[in-house]
């Protein structure tokens, strides 16, 4: 069935920036706009967690570890949400999910796209 999908993923040098994208399906997310989007990730032996979160009015929260270097951004005409990562760490390392969350409460998560920042 639809899912979200992530794109942007790969392999960057400490310092280096990655763009990530996502993009829902029109059927699972009938209204986009109304939307709560969301970026977690999950590095090997660590839990998921939230990285950056964008409102149905745009107004945006990240994770502490991230804030001031990782934007999101949202386009609602494209059902797309973006995460742009500067100034990347090797802590960075992990696969990044995208997630959503509907007026009426519902979630559904991407397959993932593994981002990767050598030491």
């Amino acid at each position: 069935q639809e899912q979200l999908v992530e794109s942007g993923g790969g392999l960057v040098q400490a310092g280096g920036s990655l763009r990530l994208s996502c993009k829902a399906p029109r059927m699972i997310l009938s209204v986009f706009s109304g939307n709560v989007m969301e970026w977690h990730r999950q590095a090997p032996g660590k839990e998921r967690e939230l990285v950056a979160r964008i409102t149905s009015d745009g107004s945006t929260d990240y994770g502490d570890s991230v804030k001031g270097r990782f934007t999101i951004s949202r386009n609602n005409g494209r059902r797309t949400v973006d995460l742009q990562m500067n100034s990347l760490k090797s802590e960075d390392t992990a696969i990044y999910y995208c997630h959503a969350i509907t007026v009426r409460a519902q979630d559904y998560w991407g397959r993932g796209t593994q981002v990767t920042v050598p030491s």
